[in-house]
């Protein structure tokens, strides 16, 4: 065998040739690319140490053996699996999916791999998926917590945490601007003449249904309008079908969902009722969620930056990683009223 770098370096890894048909090791490689198995491993684990016409060797004899790095074993001497835990409170809210996409595609430009789990909106759930989480990854996300402060604080002792749709101090907090997008919906009812709005909480324990109700009511008061808080649901379209009867019991004729799936199914119950939207009521959502358009009347809603912040939360926990993390707040996400036909003018 032809040794065309070096073989004595500290990052040699220690592995067994193969036998019969098991997977591809670096001694496969190293025997096919002409070199010893600890080039290969200086290639695969830092590029840029050997040569280029060694590097090129190695990589197409690994392509060509379909070979793949084991980001456990390479963990092994760092204790990094170049892996970063994405958990979100209901997978099936189209909500998530640009937080998703966000999170993935920065994670892919550097070479890391996003884990994606679920909580189904149960605390309990989310902190003992998390605390699974922390033996494989190197940091975690996640989105929407229902976790209590001290419960975020402690993970965030073990690995690097950022939180979406939340602020928790001494945490990474990615949050949207949600004054912007109010402030915008408020006064565009009030030029409608809407003087009574309602707000169809989400739930109890989530941190942004509870800033978005604050937002809501600074806005309001400010513009002259009523606000009541009517309900609390489930934040999915049965979630927001459940809330009609309290809502026409209101009197308001505009209402704020917590987000786009409550204000398609109240929108959907109202007019199996015979409430016609807008003439009757206005409906409002958050999010600007995919599909919010599909319905009739296209829902009005406030677009949040969710891919943004999902790259945002993923950006911040391999700047700790790198060593080059910042204490200071992340800036708030912009936010913007989506005007469609689910709002109009008081009849």
């Amino acid at each position: 065998m032809t040794n065309l770098e070096d073989s004595n370096s500290p990052d040699t890894v220690a592995a067994a040739p193969r036998a019969g048909k098991s997977a591809p090791t670096i001694y496969d490689i190293a025997e096919m690319a002409g070199v010893n198995p600890s080039t290969v491993s200086r290639a695969l684990s830092k590029p840029g140490r050997v040569s280029a016409k060694t590097q090129k060797l190695i990589e197409d004899a690994a392509a060509t053996l379909n070979y793949r790095v084991n980001v456990f074993a390479r963990a092994l001497p760092t204790g990094r699996t170049h892996t970063v835990g994405l958990i979100v409170s209901d997978i099936t809210n189209p909500a998530y999916f640009d937080v998703i996409r966000g999170a993935e595609a920065a994670a892919a430009g550097e070479d890391y791999t996003l884990m994606l789990a679920e909580s189904a909106e149960s605390a309990a759930q989310e902190l003992t998926t998390a605390q699974r989480m922390l033996a494989t990854v190197d940091g975690i996300i996640l989105a929407s917590p229902r976790l209590a402060d001290p419960e975020i604080l402690a993970l965030a002792k073990e690995k690097p945490v950022a939180v979406i749709n939340r602020q928790v101090d001494g945490v990474h907090s990615i949050v949207a601007d949600i004054d912007a997008g109010v402030g915008e919906a408020v006064r565009h009812l009030a030029l409608m003449g809407h003087t009574s709005l309602a707000y169809v909480a989400g739930p109890e324990k989530s941190w942004m249904s509870a800033r978005r109700w604050e937002s809501l009511k600074a806005r309001c008061a400010w513009s002259g309008l009523d606000a009541v808080q009517v309900a609390a649901g489930a934040p999915t379209v049965e979630g927001g079908r459940r809330t009609a009867a309290a809502v026409r019991a209101s009197g308001a004729t505009a209402v704020f969902c917590y987000n786009d799936l409550m204000a398609i199914g109240l929108m959907q119950e109202l007019q199996l009722a015979g409430v016609v939207v807008p003439d009757k009521i206005s409906i409002l959502g958050f999010d600007n969620i995919f599909g919010s358009d599909f319905t009739t009347p296209p829902l009005s809603t406030i677009r949040s930056p969710l891919r943004e912040a999902g790259a945002e939360a993923l950006a911040r926990i391999l700047a700790d990683l790198k060593g080059a993390g910042s204490d200071g707040a992340a800036e708030p996400l912009p936010t913007e009223l989506v005007l469609r036909g689910s709002t109009g003018r008081v009849s």
